[in-house]
């Protein structure tokens, strides 16, 4: 019986560690007061002070064009990165290509901003391009370090396909470029969606590299937050990530609701 006992009272503990600073925050998200640790009564002015504030929404807005750009830029990078190191096991130079793309899973951000700054410094100085530090350049450093998740998700599938799918289309006349879009761009499809993803939220997520890479009017939305952070957390951040957990929950409320809905019911 204890032996029973100890894996659910395990799991609770560890989903309230996990969760309850989460719902804590959407709580005080309508508190009145301004201290967001003194409940004082339930209220909606933090929501109108956020959509008030031109700095938050610029920078969110900012936020989410760059982690759409960077998860891109990184997919279609990442995917034929990944069917270079699956499809083409031989090739001169194939270790070194590997080591390269998967580097920056273990790379430090600080270095990795450090060394991106100074690639461009050198590049604007040389070249004239890009001129300043701003959104072209969060971009660029987003999707350096991004096309490597999505090269690991993106080969862990192409690692598991069934290649005979490919040789009977070819067999049946369809070139390799056809065959590529008509039979592996489709099965792979999940895997290029939870790349993207991911590649998506660690854009949207990044503040280190973002911070070395940026230029004035360039702040994205967790350089923002870090700011206010520092002199003292206000309702209204509350407020946005309140609105952030909502829009995932939904997404995942609807992936979850048509993932049941495709499965195949079983005819008795």
């Amino acid at each position: 019986m204890r032996k029973g006992w100890f894996l659910p009272i395990a799991a609770a503990l560890g989903f309230s560690f996990l969760y309850a600073p989460i719902v804590s925050l959407v709580i005080f998200s309508f508190n009145e007061n301004r201290l967001v640790t003194v409940w004082s009564g339930f209220s909606l002015k933090w929501y109108g002070e956020l959509f008030n504030d031109p700095q938050m929404l610029g920078a969110a807005w900012l936020s989410l064009q760059i982690a759409a750009l960077s998860a891109t830029i990184a997919l279609v990078l990442g995917t034929l990165a990944a069917v270079a190191l699956v499809r083409f096991r031989r090739f001169k130079g194939r270790t070194l290509f590997a080591g390269m793309v998967s580097a920056p899973l273990v790379m430090p951000d600080v270095i990795t901003g450090l060394s991106l700054l100074l690639l461009f410094v050198a590049m604007e100085s040389i070249l004239g391009w890009p001129q300043g530090r701003g959104m072209l350049t969060i971009v660029i450093a987003h999707a350096t370090f991004c096309t490597a998740y999505v090269c690991v998700v993106v080969q862990s599938r192409l690692g598991d396909f069934d290649r005979s799918l490919e040789e009977a289309a070819m067999d049946l006349g369809a070139p390799p470029v056809r065959t590529f879009f008509d039979i592996t761009l489709p099965i792979i499809a999940p895997a290029l969606v939870s790349g993207w993803l991911l590649g998506f939220t660690l854009s949207l997520d990044d503040l280190v590299i973002a911070s070395f890479v940026s230029g004035p009017g360039s702040s994205t939305l967790p350089m923002v937050i870090f700011s206010k952070v520092r002199l003292g957390v206000s309702p209204d951040v509350n407020a946005l990530a309140t609105i952030i957990i909502g829009i995932v929950a939904l997404g995942v409320l609807a992936a979850t609701i048509i993932q049941l809905r495709s499965k195949p019911r079983t005819q008795i």
